[in-house]
């Protein structure tokens, strides 16, 4: 045969049988249609890492700054509470205020514990792998959310 002819035959199997082999290897049982899910590189790994822990600095410092801040709130609701008119504008617009402050701080905490996961996941050479079906999430969606651990597809059904 020709090189670079690419139907080249192997000793005993023609191209056919191989072309078997990969249908059975596409075909198998696995989640993943039976293909292993990609390493990523140990640069692309490291990347990934690098931005998971800024992140997480940036969440925790982001929590306790919410909790300096709802004390501060707490404090001020407790003292309009002992004001005259506890039902005035202000009062609402201080709980309005706290509820607001909650609410971030309690995203934060949520946010921080996807954070993690992703990190426990890193450690254990889960990464970059959907949780549900096994496919590799792609490093697209890494990108714009390195703390993924379903692929767009799974994510979408949850």
């Amino acid at each position: 045969m020709a090189v670079g002819h690419s139907h080249a035959k192997f000793p005993s199997t023609g191209v056919w049988e191989w072309s078997g082999v990969l249908g059975r290897l596409l075909s198998s049982s696995r989640p993943n249609g039976g293909l292993m899910a990609r390493k990523l590189a140990q640069s692309t790994l490291e990347k990934y890492r690098t931005r998971l822990e800024e992140e997480r600095e940036r969440l925790t410092e982001m929590i306790e700054e919410a909790a300096q801040a709802l004390e501060e709130a707490r404090q001020t609701e407790a003292s309009a509470e002992r004001s005259p008119d506890p039902g005035n504008a202000e009062a609402g617009s201080m709980k309005f205020e706290y509820e607001k402050e909650l609410s971030m701080q309690q995203n934060a905490i949520d946010l921080l514990h996807k954070v993690e996961h992703a990190l426990d996941r890193l450690e254990s050479g889960e990464y970059g792998v959907c949780e549900s079906c096994g496919q590799d999430i792609p490093t697209a969606r890494l990108d714009v959310l390195p703390y993924a651990t379903f692929c767009v597809s799974c994510a979408s059904r949850r």
